[in-house]
């Protein structure tokens, strides 16, 4: 069993409905054993550009499960989840019903196609480090260092829900 971590968010529709059944959902996939559910945050919408402050705001969080799945199949699970919440994929960084990004699994470093791990960008954004760091305060992003580090770097605003 490898121990993954998964971002979360949404900022259309109703996103506390959208994230509880996704998160359902995938605690009852086979393969998966939900470890731990992070607090909530609201965080503003980010694009390309940068903040959208007249983009709804999204919430965020993270999950941590134990599963028997390779990555590339974890991957394919998150998608087919977001795609069953409505999830449609025409902007880059647009607004979405629900983003599942697989942050890290076991520490491990890969780079392909479809998969980066970690995250490339997690390592930056107190959205992610901020609920993780909530379910694990000893975490460590592979080749970045202590979450705990990076959270108190990070320069996005999270507000607690």
């Amino acid at each position: 069993m490898s121990r993954a971590v998964i971002a979360f968010g949404a900022n259309l529709g109703d996103r506390e409905a959208t994230i509880a059944s996704a998160t359902r959902t995938l605690a009852e996939s086979p393969g998966v054993e939900l470890v731990a559910v992070s607090p909530v945050y609201e965080t503003a919408a980010i694009t390309d550009a940068g903040v959208d402050s007249e983009a709804p705001g999204y919430l965020n969080g993270v999950l941590v499960i134990e599963t028997a799945l390779a990555p590339l199949d974890l991957l394919d699970l998150l998608q087919a989840i977001e795609t069953e919440h409505g999830r449609v994929r025409t902007t880059h960084w647009g607004d979405r019903t629900l983003d599942l990004d697989l942050v890290d699994v076991d520490g491990i470093e890969l780079a392909s196609e479809r998969l980066t791990l970690p995250h490339p960008r997690a390592w930056e954004r107190a959205f992610v480090l901020q609920p993780w760091l909530d379910v694990d305060p000893d975490a460590v992003l592979a080749g970045r260092g202590p979450v705990a580090v990076l959270r108190r770097d990070a320069r996005d605003e999270v507000v607690r829900r």
